[in-house]
């Protein structure tokens, strides 16, 4: 389905882009969801150049409504796992094309959030050149797939990304037993 992957560009930095796309949202299952997450950061981390700690995360919410909502018990805890077990892991995170009362939403969850992820976050509307521009500042828009905002054709595709992941879980495998 695509709703949560690593990109396979980076950021301007060589940072790791991890996109999320709360409309695809289409299981049920509480420690699905958070396995999920978990493996997602996981790869992530491990997917960083030599000297760099941080990623990016792509928050697309095109197409996104009530009916895809993350059940309240999953979206805490998944804040909770994020701001607990990956802090300062997250350098810029973009909510792309998010409903706009999200906006009046996140001002008031935003007590719940650490306030240096908050600084972090940016609005940003296909719509609207002054917040994509925002995005460009961290992403080139040559490599932005189009449905961002760039000018990249590439589309998410699932038997590619299975691929990748399958020799990344060899290499993350490879990582944990070096370590023994």
């Amino acid at each position: 389905m695509g709703k949560m992957y690593r990109a396979t560009f980076t950021d301007k930095e060589g940072r790791t882009v991890v996109i999320m796309r709360p409309a695809k949202q289409n299981t049920s299952s509480h420690e699905g969801q958070l396995r999920h997450l978990i493996y997602t950061m996981e790869n992530a981390v491990l997917s960083l150049p030599q000297g760099l700690d941080k990623m990016v995360w792509l928050v697309d919410y095109t197409g996104w409504t009530l009916a895809n909502a993350t059940p309240i018990k999953t979206a805490r805890d998944s804040t909770n796992i994020l701001q607990n077990h990956y802090p300062e892991r997250l350098s810029v995170a973009f909510l792309f094309n998010p409903p706009k009362v999200f906006e009046s939403f996140f001002k008031v969850i935003k007590v719940f959030l650490d306030s240096k992820s908050i600084q972090k976050v940016n609005f940003v509307y296909k719509d609207n050149e002054e917040s994509l521009k925002t995005m460009y500042k961290h992403i080139d828009p040559e490599i932005l797939p189009a449905e961002f905002g760039g000018k990249n054709n590439v589309v998410y595709n699932q038997e590619e990304y299975t691929k990748l992941m399958t020799k990344d879980d060899m290499k993350t495998a490879s990582f944990w037993a070096a370590d023994c």
